[in-house]
């Protein structure tokens, strides 16, 4: 049975230029990722559960960024003066928000 030890040394073999924080969350990712951890017990399986993970983090960061720029200039208006639009934005980073934090708590995606 893989320990989270064991899969934050499999990490940092993968990344050894990683900060702690870095592996405690790829870890976090990572478990959260599979079934079960001992899923990631051999090279292979980690390394496809690596990518997977790393594109799904990086589709959810590139979505954050740009709902962030929305929301900086929503945050600029006076919410009486919202047009449909902006409440389409608000709802949209409200999804976005939602999708980041449903990888770190590993609970699967919520159907509208």
């Amino acid at each position: 049975m893989m320990t989270c030890r064991e899969l934050a040394a499999q990490i940092e073999k993968m990344q050894p230029d990683a900060c702690p924080r870095d592996v405690a969350r790829l870890c976090l990712l990572l478990a959260n990722h599979v079934p079960t951890i001992e899923g990631l017990d051999d090279e292979r399986s980690l390394s496809e559960a690596w990518q997977e993970m790393g594109i799904r983090l990086q589709a959810a960061t590139d979505q954050h960024a740009a709902m962030t720029e929305d929301i900086e200039e929503l945050a600029r208006t006076d919410p009486r003066d919202f047009t449909m639009e902006q409440i389409w934005i608000l709802i949209r980073a409200i999804k976005v928000q939602s999708q980041i934090l449903q990888l770190y708590v590993g609970q699967p995606p919520v159907e509208p």
